[in-house]
């Protein structure tokens, strides 16, 4: 297949040999961007005749990272995929990937898959709806918009197909892992709702039509009063959206992603608002 996959690292270890082994039936080439890992994540890309490191110090968020990539990895196939090291696509997906490149019409440049969600060894079924995100693009026609976090993928021109390819989200790390990450995660986060408290951010047209509806539904949670929107928001995904049909699991990532992650987002927000007065 002419495809190449792109791949950000540090420290992956643990999740690496199955992202890439998930990928070597579809990838010609796989680049490997690591921030200097001090585990065995390099070592294990080594046993990979098609696989490349690239080493680059992270310049502080992801979409940057893989602009970098974009820019530097010496890619010659038509497209490009991208997937997180704790990813990896489905295994019916493989063979449909194969079918669907086959049969794409000159006209469409991106690609969007179904996530798959995972949260302590559990598929999460309820709660969020279907996300799609564009993960496949023609090379040279697709960038990240540059933003601290939640960052989406701008399409340059042609269409973006959306596809039933499926690809999964499946972090092997412990909870402990989990908090400190979004923690560290809650600043970004609280510096991208403090701009749309106060301006309202127009979806960019380079956006696929999922990610577009994912911006506006942010802006109206915006202009929800801090606090609350995160106890809403939970009782939205938990009750509404049958979150709890997920058992224990299920009620985990509701609501620590759900209404405590967020809820320490708008701590954030308030104790700079606060300082302002």
């Amino acid at each position: 297949m002419n495809i190449s996959a792109i791949i950000l690292t540090y420290n992956e270890e643990i999740h690496i040999r199955r992202c890439i082994e998930n990928l070597l039936s579809v990838a010609e080439k796989i680049f490997v961007i690591d921030c200097f890992s001090t585990d065995a994540t390099i070592n294990i890309c080594k046993e990979y005749k098609q696989v490349h490191v690239i080493q680059h110090e992270w310049p502080g968020n992801q979409a940057e990272q893989f602009n970098w990539a974009l820019n530097n990895c010496p890619v010659k196939t038509e497209w490009i995929l991208r997937l997180d090291a704790d990813e990896y696509l489905m295994p019916e997906s493989l063979q449909k990937l194969k079918k669907i490149t086959a049969d794409l019409t000159p006209e469409v440049n991106a690609l969007s898959f179904i996530l798959v969600r995972y949260f302590l060894g559990k598929r999460i079924k309820h709660g969020t709806g279907t996300i799609r995100l564009v993960r496949m693009f023609r090379t040279g026609k697709a960038r990240y918009e540059n933003r601290p976090m939640d960052e989406h993928m701008l399409v340059q021109e042609g269409i973006i197909k959306d596809t039933d390819i499926e690809f999964a989200d499946n972090n092997l790390n412990n909870l402990e892992w989990w908090i400190t990450k979004h923690l560290n995660y809650a600043k970004r986060e609280a510096r991208i709702l403090l701009d749309q408290e106060h301006r309202e951010c127009s979806p960019n047209q380079e956006l696929s039509r999922h990610s577009r509806n994912k911006r506006r539904q942010k802006n109206i949670y915006a202009r929800i009063p801090l606090f609350w929107r995160s106890f809403f928001y939970f009782c939205y995904r938990y009750f509404l959206r049958l979150g709890f049909l997920d058992g224990k699991e299920g009620f985990l990532w509701h609501f620590l992603q759900g209404w405590w992650y967020r809820t320490i987002v708008d701590e954030k927000i308030y104790s700079f608002l606060k300082k302002q007065k």
